[in-house]
């Protein structure tokens, strides 16, 4: 098949019109509609229902732009990986976390790294879901479980427990409660244990539930969960790497909490001798090791 009119195809099909395709290939409506109707007759079939409000991909057109879709995301991963050989640490870097761990530990430490490579760009996708390294739907992953996808070169590094945390004048206002049962005179902030997180977090969740407590907010990330703990809401479930940057938290009943939550960064092999992908990685790394020795100290201390 010709590679300008797959091209043409696929951007009609991203689009799902033939004018704002040609605005975006710099061609004619007439110019893209000659060519998909080039590429349908070659295929000897309709790739397209064409109606009124646009064009909606037949199920053979579902078949060849899920090819085109996986084509050129290698095409990225390609030309990302020559210019890799050849760069310096400068362009795009698209890296994926959870929402809470991107907004709370991530996101602040971010100027470290712009202050050493100034011309990196990174595009900083925080979601639930798992994305497809591979396919390139990111360049580089930190994860709060193992990644199970084939082809990725990971490294563990550091474990979180989900733990009970209020500020200090909370608990001079309020008391410290001594034993989970206590939990039932305070407003406990927390994730909803039917909304997507760690297991390990929903189970602690689960089992503060069952010391009947009457009052509670739930939020749906931990940035809010942490905002309202802020502003003496309540006791919040919150992940035990935030006490080095909020000195205003304090532990609250410290014989609770989570199992361990391993953290990984991961990434494809195909990016191993990225330099963008090495920038990073050496990055978190360092604010791990940093992270690691404060807690230690503050231990010992």
């Amino acid at each position: 098949m010709d590679w300008d009119k797959l091209r043409i195809f696929h951007a009609v099909a991203d689009a799902g019109s033939l004018t704002h395709a040609g605005d975006q290939l710099h061609l004619s409506q007439s110019a893209v509609s000659r060519q998909v109707r080039a590429l349908e007759e070659s295929l000897n079939a309709t790739l397209f229902h064409r109606h009124a409000r646009g064009l909606i991909l037949t199920e053979q057109g579902e078949l060849l732009f899920d090819a085109t879709r996986a084509m050129l995301k290698r095409l990225d991963a390609a030309t990302a990986r020559i210019r890799d050989s050849e760069e310096e640490v400068f362009g795009e870097l698209r890296v994926t976390t959870t929402t809470g761990f991107g907004t709370l530990w991530l996101a602040p430490r971010l100027p470290k790294l712009y202050a050493k490579y100034p011309d990196l760009k990174i595009d900083l996708m925080l979601e639930e879901r798992v994305l497809d390294l591979p396919m390139r739907e990111a360049d580089v992953a930190i994860r709060m479980k193992e990644p199970s996808q084939a082809d990725l070169i990971r490294k563990r590094l550091m474990s979180v427990h989900m733990c009970l945390y209020a500020t200090h004048s909370y608990v001079a206002l309020h008391g410290n409660p001594e034993a989970p049962e206590d939990l039932q005179a305070h407003r406990v902030i927390c994730q909803n244990p039917r909304s997507t997180q760690v297991g390990a977090a929903a189970t602690l969740v689960n089992e503060l539930m069952t010391n009947d407590i009457s009052s509670l907010l739930t939020v749906n990330n931990y940035f809010g969960v942490l905002q309202g703990v802020l502003h003496d809401l309540g006791i919040g479930v919150l992940p035990d790497y935030l006490i080095r940057d909020f000195p205003q938290l304090v532990r609250v009943l410290p014989e609770v909490f989570s199992n361990e939550v391993p953290v990984f960064l991961a990434y494809p092999e195909e990016l191993r001798h990225s330099k963008r992908i090495s920038a990073f990685r050496d990055f978190v790394q360092d604010e791990i090791i940093a992270y690691r020795k404060t807690m230690k100290e503050r231990a010992l201390g």
